[in-house]
């Protein structure tokens, strides 16, 4: 689906597709499951349908994996922008595209993606699902300018915080859990379970992806610690910490990018608040309202579904327990 005519932006596209640098798939995970966990369980056909039944039931997942397909390559084409915006070193511990091959070919590769992405969508020939997918390449947009123009008000603002991150994070999953439920032909109801449970468990990751900024180490993120901070990027733990400690916000402003000083100083603060915990309970609350759309799904007894909508409540746990290398956007 990344085939180019042009070798080198071929390279370029499928750089983050290849074997030992592929990311850990979590949306594309996760919408695999949900296509399962969404199944609907219909009495035995009588013997002349069931093969019109079967080749129905193959072309709906077909379609559905699709998605996931096509998720795989929005996020992965947001990246690309990403490190190049951001002047990013490394990507998933190599070097990234844009440092590899220049900042011109992984925006075109960036480019490319979409618009292989947007060619596959048109052949699900679904104007809802055309709708909700191209919605989540207005909201990435939307969510990177808003972190490249925020006023000193927003920048500080809890609520603008939440809002830039179910743009730049949550809408992706959310709108592709949707999409999956669509395609499926569910009622009003189901297709809004599914997409609370992607909004909901983005958020959750985000937040703890925030937390990992602080917490962990390069190799466990992928990205260099603190790169967050150091960017000037202020998220939920520090804005949680200026709750505690107002001064923080005056240290922030001041700038920390090639300030040891002020970043020990801000760190300081962060360490003696409760930002990481109060972050932590926050990616909670988000992590038990995905599960809790899982479990308000119509009840099912095929084992297949079971099994499906029990894994996707365990990766709301994962989510917030996890501390493998993690791969959301900065």
């Amino acid at each position: 689906m990344v085939v180019s005519e042009v070798p080198k932006l071929s390279f370029a596209a499928e750089y983050f597709f290849k074997m030992g640098v592929e990311g850990k798939r979590f949306r594309s995970t996760v919408l695999l499951l949900m296509s399962t966990a969404l199944n609907i369980t219909v009495p035995e056909p009588p013997t002349e349908l069931q093969e019109l039944q079967e080749a129905l039931s193959t072309d709906l997942r077909a379609r559905q994996q699709r998605i996931a397909e096509i998720t795989e390559m929005f996020h992965v084409a947001s990246l690309l922008h990403d490190d190049v915006l951001d002047d990013a070193d490394t990507r998933r511990g190599v070097g990234s595209v844009n440092r590899e091959m220049g900042n011109k070919l992984a925006v075109l590769a960036g480019d490319f993606l979409l618009s292989r992405a947007c060619v596959a969508l048109a052949s699900l020939r679904s104007t809802e699902v055309v709708l909700l997918m191209s919605r989540v390449v207005e909201h990435l947009v939307t969510g990177e300018t808003m972190q490249m123009t925020t006023t000193s008000d927003q920048r500080f603002s809890m609520e603008y915080y939440m809002q830039k991150t179910y743009y730049k994070t949550a809408s992706l999953i959310s709108n592709s859990c949707k999409s999956v439920a669509v395609l499926a032909g569910h009622q009003s109801e189901v297709v809004a379970l599914a997409y609370d449970y992607g909004k909901n468990l983005g958020l959750a990751f985000q937040l703890i992806d925030d937390v990992l900024d602080f917490t962990g180490t390069s190799a466990s993120l992928g990205k260099a610690s603190l790169s967050d901070i150091r960017h000037g990027i202020v998220t939920a733990p520090m804005l949680f910490a200026m709750e505690e400690f107002p001064q923080l916000r005056t240290v922030v402003e001041q700038g920390l990018d090639n300030n040891p000083a002020n970043i020990e100083l801000a760190l300081n603060y962060l360490g003696r608040s409760r930002g990481i915990h109060k972050t932590r309970e926050l990616a909670t609350k988000h992590a038990n309202l995905a599960a809790a759309a899982i479990k308000s799904l119509p009840k099912s007894e095929d084992e297949n579904v079971r099994k499906s909508r029990t894994a996707l409540i365990d990766l709301t746990q994962v989510v917030i327990t996890g501390t493998k290398k993690r791969d959301a956007p900065s």
